[in-house]
């Protein structure tokens, strides 16, 4: 595989311990670059910022060979100004992860780590979602991840498709392997409510409460997630 030039970004925040750990296998496929959100933005889907300025200030996020940058922007935005400023030449392909936690079913809609993939797609470059359903799943994350990145990245998609990678929350003796081409669910993976809480000021304020469900429909990808399977799908942008 010839090397690619790679634009890394995600929505857990330049310090992700994901983010690093991406970086560190990306650069066994090409030129790696790294801009991320100066911190926590999740669940900014492809919102973008275009009434304020962006403030892009160069890391060094420990992982030799990688020129990253933080952005004050949303995971979006970390994308565009990439491919559209900060790059020097139009990245082949965007990688968006690690995501701490899974990016499936009706999630997929409100994911930073999916909208940056989508920004990336959106601009005519191909793009990689990669999720981690939780921390303790890093022995599975590690066993797969070159594989599938390579898999992913020598089979690029149509311009409105990016691919979607989810690891589960197994220990690598209990992951049953990969599952391909899940239709994506719409069962609810949350069940959400919001609860009063007393703000600084004395007022009441409603911050949401979530609470994981355990079951899925079968075939979709939340099922096959719940069943201890990798989960590499595609997921479609409109536009």
């Amino acid at each position: 595989m010839d090397r690619k030039i790679i634009l890394i970004a995600n929505d857990d925040g330049i310090d992700s311990p994901e983010l690093k750990k991406l970086a560190r296998v990306a650069t066994d496929f090409g030129e790696v670059w790294v801009i991320a959100p100066d911190r926590q933005r999740s669940a900014m889907s492809q919102s973008s910022t275009f009434t304020a300025p962006l403030k892009v200030i160069e890391n060094d996020i420990g992982v030799e060979g990688v020129k990253a940058f933080s952005c004050s922007g949303t995971p979006a935005d970390c994308v565009r100004i990439g491919i559209l400023k900060i790059l020097p030449t139009k990245p082949d392909v965007v990688l968006s992860g690690i995501n701490n936690g899974p990016n499936i079913c009706g999630d997929i809609q409100y994911s930073g780590t999916v909208g940056a993939a989508f920004e990336a797609s959106f601009l005519g470059v191909q793009a990689i979602a990669i999720s981690q359903a939780c921390r303790d799943g890093e022995e599975v994350t590690d066993r797969y991840l070159a594989e599938l990145l390579q898999e992913c990245i020598e089979n690029p998609l149509p311009r409105d498709t990016v691919w979607n990678i989810n690891f589960p929350a197994c220990s690598l003796d209990d992951c049953k392997g990969i599952m391909r081409d899940c239709k994506v669910s719409t069962d609810p993976f949350y069940d959400d409510e919001y609860r009063e809480c007393t703000l600084e000021d004395g007022t009441t304020g409603y911050i949401i409460n979530s609470r994981r469900l355990s079951e899925a429909t079968p075939g979709t990808d939340l099922a096959a997630l719940l069943d201890n399977y990798v989960v590499v799908g595609t997921v479609h942008n409109v536009y």
